[in-house]
């Protein structure tokens, strides 16, 4: 036996046996465990990976390197309904001011002519007035002398004047003393002013039923134009809200002949004839309403302005100003 073994057992025979304190993980007693239990055989082989196709397996897949992008614009092309309708607003806010141009022509020449006429002498009234010809009497002045029939005396309103409210007093002239030879109608109706509306009882204002002579100053009116929106006239009730010529004729016996009294301007006047319950007249001026300028400037700027927001619209392209990069033939 060889000497380096004798020397080593006779050692451990001599010095006594330590026990060796050790630790050792649970897992890997559990691992230890299973290898023992496996045949060496097992242990030798090897888990086998299960084949997995990736994309580049097959011959014909392209990646982004073989089909490159291109750029392209992003959204839709723009609606040609929404165009048609964009480019119809421009076009007809134009020819709607083109039109108010031609509106505006026609109203300056017809305030001109009604302001030839109000500078001219009154013109006496005659007995008989044909109806038609009245359209080319339109505010001209004119003068009558007569008696007011208050007991046929109509009241249209409510109106106000300088905020308060009040009605207009329509009063039947009756001309027969005057023209004694004249069989015919003389009576014409005759718009005397406005009163306020604590006034409207003729026993509020006894100082305006002059029932002697009088001698009437005003403008000869051509009949109104109703609208939609007032209400129908109740003669049996006595209530009037638009002063029908011919149905306020018909009512009191007159000729469809309307008269509008005038007055000079005049604040202590006016202050003075409402105080007394005194209709007060109308100035002697043209009244038309001449707003056109107006229109012309609105209708031309929305042309404009719908003009530059189609150009906006057709500068840019379609779905707006981003462009994305598009990969076809995949």
């Amino acid at each position: 036996m060889d000497k380096s073994r004798l020397l080593w057992r006779a050692v451990t025979q001599q010095t006594p046996s330590r026990p060796i304190s050790t630790w050792t993980c649970t897992q890997c007693l559990h691992l230890r465990q299973q290898h023992r239990a496996l045949k060496p055989a097992q242990l030798l082989r090897r888990p086998q990976r299960r084949h997995q196709t990736q994309p580049a397996d097959d011959p014909t897949f392209k990646s982004i390197v073989d089909n490159p992008p291109t750029l392209m614009r992003t959204g839709r092309r723009h609606n040609k309904v929404g165009l048609i309708i964009l480019a119809a607003i421009p076009i007809t806010a134009f020819v709607l001011g083109c039109w108010q141009v031609q509106r505006l022509t026609w109203k300056t020449d017809l305030m001109a002519k009604f302001e030839d006429r109000l500078v001219r002498d009154p013109l006496p009234l005659p007995p008989q007035i044909d109806p038609d010809a009245i359209h080319d009497f339109d505010y001209r002045r004119v003068y009558a002398r007569g008696r007011f029939r208050h007991d046929k005396e109509m009241l249209i309103g409510p109106r106000l004047h300088d905020g308060e409210d009040g009605y207009l007093v329509i009063t039947p002239l009756d001309r027969s003393a005057e023209f004694r030879g004249f069989t015919g109608n003389t009576t014409v109706l005759v718009c005397r002013g406005w009163v306020a509306k604590s006034k409207a009882a003729q026993a509020a204002r006894p100082e305006s039923l002059n029932t002697g002579e009088v001698v009437v100053e005003g403008l000869l009116r051509e009949p109104w134009k109703k609208n939609s929106f007032t209400p129908d006239n109740k003669p049996d009730e006595g209530a009037w809200y638009f002063p029908d010529v011919y149905q306020m004729a018909e009512h009191t016996g007159s000729q469809p002949v309307w008269i509008e009294e005038t007055m000079q301007p005049d604040l202590l006047a006016s202050y003075d004839r409402s105080a007394k319950g005194i209709p007060i007249g109308r100035a002697p001026e043209v009244n038309l309403r001449n707003n056109h300028v107006q229109y012309i400037f609105t209708w031309y700027s929305l042309s404009l302005a719908t003009t530059v927001m189609m150009w906006m619209v057709l500068k840019r392209p379609a779905g707006g100003r981003g462009r994305a990069r598009r990969n076809t033939g995949w």
